[in-house]
């Protein structure tokens, strides 16, 4: 489907396209496919592109002294767009290890939610959650999908120190810290992965589009993960999927 679009200039060399204010993935496909017709178009002009839940950041090279000239080319480009319902996108399974030495805050989630750590584990890990875009820190994955049951409020005061790794949940999102940074969210876990590698040809394995699921491994499982990452050799297992 056509959504109805708005376009903004946002500093003198970009127009940010804005989708209906909600975390869909209709409208995430729709960014997408969008997204694909311009760089399809090897517009010389446009350098950078970047998503979000509901809208695309397009960058210029030049100042945009003709705004309506830009978005009467964006409007006709999106008419490009076409529906992809057979979009195959990638399956991460990521590692997770939930013992108390990691999820500090389960106890904290337990008591508020009624609900038993090893329940919040298991939902926890159940769901498939889609990377709607990555952004905050390199490769922190924003993913859609939590189960209502763990929404739980972003920390009054945050903490001026996260681990690398922590699996943690904040309002109706959950996430992965791909590297220490003070943070406000509630901390479950730890995953051994790495999330952002600079020095790789795909620094962040993930993009837009793709899916997550979180594995539960055991304290000691955790640790022969971390030793293959630590030497550069474990691979991530994956599948491809259609949706």
């Amino acid at each position: 489907m056509a959504f109805k679009l708005t376009y903004k200039p946002l500093g003198e060399r970009s127009i940010l396209v804005e989708w209906p204010a909600i975390i869909d993935n209709e409208i995430l496909n729709d960014i997408i496919q969008f997204k694909k017709v311009i760089e399809r178009n090897k517009i010389k002009s446009i350098i950078e592109l970047k998503s979000a839940y509901n809208s695309l950041l397009i960058t210029y090279n030049f100042i945009c002294r003709n705004f309506e000239n830009e978005v009467l080319l964006l409007e006709n480009l999106y008419k490009l767009v076409e529906p992809d319902s057979d979009r195959v996108s990638v399956l991460w399974k990521i590692p997770v290890c939930y013992d108390a030495m990691f999820g500090v805050d389960l106890e904290a989630i337990s008591k508020e939610k009624k609900l038993s750590k090893e329940s919040i584990i298991k939902r926890h890990s159940k769901a498939i959650y889609t990377v709607y875009f990555i952004g905050f820190l390199p490769g922190f994955l924003y993913l859609g999908g939590l189960d209502e049951s763990l929404h739980v409020p972003r920390k009054s005061t945050p903490r001026l120190q996260i681990e690398k790794g922590a699996v943690a949940i904040g309002g109706n999102q959950t996430g992965v810290y791909p590297s220490a940074s003070p943070g406000g969210w509630n901390i479950i876990g730890n995953s051994p992965i790495e999330f952002f590698n600079p020095k790789a040809e795909i620094p962040c394995f993930a993009k837009a589009g793709d899916c997550i699921v979180f594995q539960p491994i055991t304290l000691s499982e955790y640790e022969n993960i971390k030793g293959l990452v630590d030497a550069g050799v474990y691979q991530l297992e994956s599948e491809g999927i259609h949706g």
